[in-house]
């Protein structure tokens, strides 16, 4: 590849990194540029592999703030989500695929702000009001599902899973956290299959080894991005980020 291919895929894997560790949903950048660069089937399972590393290190800095009460509500409507995802896949077309999933992240982002501004954040485990918690497992329910989709279709799990974490108002480190451990988990049970229809080449892999630094280093900026960044500042950042790849994706 020439110098300007190599670049932008080192920019890729900064923003990987940097995605992994402080803004959820920057992902999607490294996502497009590394589909603009790479053959679409190559990108798939590069990034994979690059967003593992990444994985490794949100799990080191937040492994403790995660939910898994939230995780646990998820999990379930997380599997329909990739079991309808891959009959999709089946029977769609790949601007179909690109779409569909442009269109369910606006209509999230709208959901989102509309149920922020209507009413104050509301406990939604086990503390909570009746009402609260029936609305908590609806809430779980849908966005479980449609992460499970997006991330079976399009790897595009991330901004679905952001918007739960800011509809339910989540603080930093817990959203962070909880979304460390899920697409830590969803990431690894990725790999058998691509690894099962020939994706995970050695090409592949000396691809992600030269690149895996930049992650490193975007997983450690990303860190320290974190730790300073006020509440209502990484919410605006989330939500630009989302908007941004789901116009992508729509156009």
């Amino acid at each position: 590849m020439e110098i300007w291919a190599w670049a932008l895929l080192a920019f890729a894997a900064l923003i990987a990194g940097l995605g992994k560790t402080a803004l959820p949903g920057s992902s999607t950048i490294a996502v497009v540029i590394l589909a603009s660069v790479l053959p679409a089937r190559t990108s798939t399972a590069a990034m994979l592999l690059l967003f593992i590393v990444g994985d490794v290190f949100a799990l080191i800095a937040y492994r403790r703030h995660a939910d898994w009460r939230t995780l646990l509500r998820l999990a379930p409507a997380v599997v329909v989500g990739l079991l309808v995802g891959a009959v999709f896949l089946a029977v769609s077309t790949d601007g179909i695929v690109r779409r569909t999933i442009g269109v369910i992240l606006l209509a999230m982002i709208a959901l989102t702000l509309w149920r922020r501004h209507r009413a104050p954040a509301r406990p939604a485990g086990d503390d909570a009001e009746p009402g609260a918690r029936a609305s908590g497992r609806i809430a779980a329910g849908g966005y479980g599902t449609l992460a499970g989709f997006t991330t079976m279709v399009a790897n595009s799990g991330g901004p679905v899973m952001s918007m739960y974490f800011l509809a339910t108002r989540t603080p930093v480190k817990v959203f962070l956290g909880t979304s460390a451990w899920f697409f830590a988990i969803v990431n690894l049970t990725k790999v058998p299959f691509l690894a099962g229809i020939g994706l995970l080449t050695p090409e592949v892999l000396l691809l992600d080894l030269t690149l895996a630094p930049m992650v490193v280093i975007g997983a450690l900026i990303g860190i320290r991005l974190a730790r300073r960044m006020p509440q209502q500042l990484f919410d605006r950042l989330v939500i630009a980020l989302t908007i941004a790849g789901s116009l992508y994706l729509l156009f």
